[in-house]
């Protein structure tokens, strides 16, 4: 599918992280690319979604630092990148490179539509004059979750015409389960004919690992293992990481919990096991919630932040109290002992994030 050569769509990522923000930015942009769409990465020189970028021919420009606020220097230099590449649509996902847009776009020598890509939830209210004037210059916002739109609709000024609900969106054909239970349990060397339950991400506090083994500790049934895929957060992960192997000791699980380090395929992860946890006290968007789901794996999550939404209020899941192991135990307990959630009921609630469908729904809101 060809698009308008008179169209070009840029994406804004001034971070220096590889994490899940980074990750999104460069898979829709190179999703975008591959619906014909002319596409450039604007970023830091260096930075992993430069190299990425690079890797899989998407074009860069480069910028260097700016402030938050008010950087018009830094606007003004990304004006000029806009108008050397003749961009008509810049997409940004994080806050702080929503200032340097905004200053950008009104610099700019054409017309530039402006999105903002909601990633996180916003807490607190937006309605003061200094917000009511940045956010003037979006025409879009962009939220994954129905939740998020109605928190824009009640904490910011931003004309409701502007916000629209379009899902974070996933390559579901990745977890179509290519790989048996069998062999992926070969693969990850776990055991063959026993519960085991999953748990993926960094090494962090947050992810909630340790309240997790808290929970299988309080489990009746000693016969059900763990998988935690992940690895230490480079340079501030190690004491965490120490912990955890800590609480394996003390609760005696050294024969039962599992740890593997991430890998690129993670579709086998989740072909091995039988039950996802999502331990975050409150996950914004839990994109390893959708793959779990997609891998027609169940989820118990967390009661909080999108996860319920997600999870259609339990309907294609259970959810726990937050930060309570007892909670987490008692669902983990029900769940295998009384619910089936048939595959293709996860499959069916997992469509609409179908990254065709959400490209489509993108480029309707953004005119393309």
């Amino acid at each position: 599918m060809q698009k308008s050569s008179s169209i070009h769509l840029a994406y804004l990522c001034s971070s220096v992280s590889w994490g899940g923000l980074e990750m999104n930015q460069l898979k829709n942009a190179l999703w975008m690319k591959e619906r014909g769409n002319n596409v450039l990465m604007i970023c830091k020189e260096n930075s992993p979604v430069a190299q990425s970028c690079l890797s899989v021919g998407i074009a860069v420009a480069y910028i260097e630092d700016h402030r938050k606020y008010y950087d018009f220097q830094a606007g003004k230099k990304l004006a000029t990148i806009l108008n050397q590449f003749l961009i008509t649509h810049l997409i940004i996902r994080d806050t702080r490179d929503l200032s340097v847009s905004v200053i950008a776009k009104r610099k700019a020598d054409h017309k530039v539509h402006l999105s903002y890509f909601m990633e996180m939830q916003m807490g607190v209210s937006k309605k003061n004059l200094f917000h009511t004037i940045r956010y003037k210059g979006l025409d879009a916002w962009c939220c994954p979750l129905n939740g998020l739109v109605n928190q824009v609709k009640t904490l910011t000024r931003i004309d409701k015409n502007k916000i629209h609900f379009i899902p974070s969106a996933l390559d579901l054909s990745r977890f179509s389960n290519n790989v048996s239970k069998e062999s992926a349990r070969k693969i990850l060397d776990l055991p063959q004919n026993q519960i085991t339950i999953g748990l993926s991400g960094r090494f962090d506090p947050f992810k909630g690992h340790l309240l997790l083994l808290e929970a299988i500790n309080q489990l009746e049934n000693k016969d059900i293992n763990v998988c935690f895929l992940g690895e230490p957060t480079i340079g501030s992960g190690q004491e965490y990481t120490e912990q955890i192997n800590q609480t394996i000791d003390k609760y005696n699980l050294t024969d039962r919990v599992f740890i593997r380090p991430f890998r690129q395929d993670i579709e086998v992860f989740y072909a091995a096991i039988d039950l996802f946890i999502m331990a975050s006290k409150a996950e914004t968007f839990g994109m390893v919630t959708i793959e779990a789901m997609a891998s027609g794996v169940p989820v118990i999550a967390s009661d909080g932040g999108g996860s319920p939404e997600i999870l259609g209020e339990g309907k294609y899941g259970r959810l726990f109290e937050p930060l309570n192991a007892k909670s987490l135990s008692e669902q983990i307990k029900a769940f295998l002992e009384h619910e089936k959630i048939d595959k293709s009921i996860l499959l069916d609630a997992v469509s609409i994030y179908n990254h065709h469908k959400v490209c489509e729904k993108v480029e309707t809101v953004l005119g393309l």
